[in-house]
């Protein structure tokens, strides 16, 4: 879904104009290698470099490249916020959901590239700064610029969307990422889904696909595969009047992308009972504050998942 997704999104920007360069940077054992030494005359030589997830490993090989002045993080995920506080407090880039956990040998062996692009994403006096996002961000590090995502282009370009009387749902991969476990997100989907009248179930781009059929048969949803982010979609209809969605990045970009539609973003927050005994310490907190500084959502109480 992830590939679909970009592909997608790559054509919608060669409509806008732009030129587009696909790498397929995992097609194999040699493709990062190929990808790497293909890109690497272009990263020396730009003066600004956009990108994507500052957690990615690739993004921090890449990084270690590049001498451009004008380095710009476009993200709206969940991960933002944590970023951004890892950065303002110097400490190692590492995702949420794993952090608290003792680094493995991949980590360690990863670690001088990682040192070296969370020191290129300091802003310094040859270097310029800046996040572009819709998440709040609350430990802003000295020199960071950041900028509001509005998503007034989403609204400009797509809709306003039909809007259905039910009640659409929005899947998340927290069960994929260890954090939640899975019969215990399944009992909460289908009471959820009862107590809404909710009929469609919005798959995450990461959700497995045996967990998709198991919701599909034991809740009776119907599963949509989204080719688009979420937000596109929604702009684009039909949609129902209520999005019913766990803690994830929707409930906060879901509410700038249908603002003005009557449309109803509501969250449940994830109940203490269903972490599973790898989970994060910092997990219940972190989507807690996911939750919480959502605008513009109504909070559901959370569901008992037996």
């Amino acid at each position: 879904m992830t590939r679909g997704q970009l592909r997608r999104m790559a054509d919608l920007a060669r409509d806008e104009g732009y030129r587009v360069r696909w790498e397929e940077a995992r097609g194999g054992p040699t493709a990062p290698f190929a990808t790497i030494g293909g890109l690497s005359g272009l990263l020396r030589r730009a003066d600004r470099v956009v990108m994507g997830d500052p957690f990615s490993r690739y993004v921090q090989l890449l990084l270690t490249i590049t001498q451009a002045r004008d380095l710009v993080v476009v993200d709206d995920g969940t991960a933002t916020m944590e970023f951004v506080a890892q950065l303002a407090r110097g400490e190692r880039l590492v995702r949420w959901h794993r952090k608290g956990g003792r680094p493995g040998p991949r980590d360690l062996l990863f670690a001088p590239v990682s040192s070296s692009a969370r020191r290129r994403l300091t802003p310094s006096a040859r270097r310029r700064v800046e996040v572009f996002s819709s998440m709040p961000v609350h430990e802003t590090p000295d020199g960071v610029t950041v900028t509001a995502n509005d998503f007034s282009w989403t609204r400009a370009r797509f809709g306003p969307p039909r809007i259905t009387k039910g009640a659409d749902m929005v899947g998340t991969s927290l069960v994929e990422t260890g954090v939640v476990d899975g019969d215990s997100y399944l009992e909460a989907v289908r009471t959820l889904a009862k107590a809404h009248g909710t009929t469609r179930y919005f798959a995450h781009r990461r959700e497995s696909t045996d967990k998709l059929h198991r919701l599909a048969k034991e809740t009776g949803l119907e599963i949509v595969r989204p080719d688009l982010p979420l937000e596109l979609i929604a702009r684009r209809g039909p949609i129902g009047r209520t999005i019913l969605s766990f803690p994830s990045t929707v409930v906060h970009t879901l509410p700038l992308a249908l603002a003005g539609t009557g449309v109803r973003v509501a969250v449940c927050d994830i109940d203490p009972a269903w972490l599973t005994e790898n989970a994060s310490p910092r997990a219940q907190g972190f989507l807690s504050g996911v939750t919480g500084t959502a605008r513009d959502v109504h909070r559901l109480t959370s569901v008992t998942a037996v």
